[in-house]
């Protein structure tokens, strides 16, 4: 069970949003690992931080889905009820507490029987890979448990309110394209929500408009582009939470291997995608600089008009925490749904957004003017310098 932390009331934002723009939470899929997310807003909003825009793949959008779909006040409640609701039955419980293969036992259970308020076993799956399900069937496990339990969480008129606005990831099934769902553009329902999490084969594809999709992570699990990509461009400050390791050492058992594997597939290349954000932002800048230089006189011409409006001094502030693994964790520790798992990585999304927030790194000086994208890396318990 995650831990209730004794809070008073809100306090008031502390980002000056003149300055700093939008604050926008993005948060990976990652099964279980998402209660560190959790976390992360609970310190944000004991901090009087609430977003403008939160934008989820997975588990990150039925986290952020929870925020969108509530009041400010209700918001923590109601992520400490999904979450609770999310762990092991008793039985598996039982298991995981017996020593040396308890936790082994306790994923066999989970992945034999489900997750009473997640997902449960599709018996019809058992028949045959080759078996014709029907393509919103085919999947080892169904997901109507998890539609009821967010429809009992979320407000959906709150939702598609637009404060603060949400955006949620899947992957077109036909086309293999990333399709991002999001509530300034269209009225958003449980079953886009409910997309965003389906995993194949474990779970099935959503038809949303008569189009099917699978979860966004597949093909995108960070969707920080969302923020990049977004037109018309605009200051913000960003928290990307990363709930997979980039970084780990060399395994050397094949366990360990499976474990780094699944790692670096779900932190979906997101040092390659930052480098390239720093380097287009920064383009952008000097086409806004250069645009300066050009003679009054010119600036009508439309091919002139035409080339200048790629540029932009717009100023992101990306601050990214790393979720560090648990001692003993393998890669069975995205359906860890145990309560000391839940309650551990909640406490750790708490403790380090509490870190960051008291040394808020994006109020010092940056000295280069043409530097549109500021990052501030969080590594274990203290903030490293931006890597240039």
């Amino acid at each position: 069970m995650a831990v209730k932390h004794e809070t008073s009331a809100p306090k008031p934002d502390p980002v000056d949003r003149a300055l700093y723009g939008q604050v926008v939470l993005v948060f990976q899929g990652g099964g279980a690992l998402g209660a560190y997310q959790a976390g992360v807003y609970e310190a944000l909003h004991e901090a009087g931080i609430e977003p403008d825009w939160v934008i989820g793949t997975s588990i990150g959008a039925f986290n952020a889905a929870l925020i969108a779909g509530n009041r400010p006040e209700a918001r923590v409640d109601r992520l400490r009820d999904f979450w609770d609701r999310m762990r092991h039955s008793q039985a598996v419980q039982a298991f995981a507490g017996a020593p040396y293969i308890g936790a082994q036992m306790a994923h066999s259970l989970t992945m034999l029987s489900g997750v009473q308020n997640f997902f449960q076993p599709n018996p019809m799956a058992w028949l045959g890979q080759q078996v014709a399900l029907g393509p919103e069937a085919a999947a080892y496990y169904h997901t109507r448990p998890l539609e009821k339990t967010l429809g009992e969480l979320i407000d959906l008129d709150l939702l598609n309110a637009g404060a603060p606005r949400l955006t949620v990831g899947t992957a077109h099934v036909q086309t293999g394209e990333m399709r991002y769902f999001d509530s300034r553009d269209t009225s958003l329902n449980l079953k886009h929500i409910v997309a965003s999490g389906a995993l194949p084969p474990a779970f099935p594809a959503v038809r949303i408009d008569g189009e099917l999709y699978w979860d966004g992570g597949i093909l995108s699990n960070t969707p920080v582009e969302a923020v990049f990509d977004d037109r018309p461009r605009r200051n913000g400050l960003v928290f990307a939470v990363h709930i997979w390791n980039p970084t780990g050492p060399e395994p050397d058992s094949i366990w360990q291997v499976m474990n780094r594997q699944k790692d670096l597939q779900y932190t979906s290349r997101a040092a390659s995608h930052i480098k390239r954000q720093k380097q287009i932002h920064k383009l952008r800048h000097v086409i806004a600089e250069l645009a300066r230089k050009i003679p009054e006189a010119d600036r009508s011409d439309p091919k002139i008009r035409e080339m200048a409006s790629y540029g932009c001094l717009t100023q992101m502030h990306v601050v990214r925490l790393l979720a560090q693994p648990l001692k003993g964790e393998d890669h069975l520790k995205d359906i860890d749904f145990s309560p000391s798992g839940i309650r551990s990585r909640w406490e750790a999304g708490y403790a380090d957004t509490a870190r960051v927030l008291e040394q808020a790194p994006w109020k010092a000086p940056h000295h280069d003017p043409l530097e549109g994208f500021i990052l501030h890396e969080a590594h274990a318990g203290k903030m490293m310098p931006e890597d240039n």
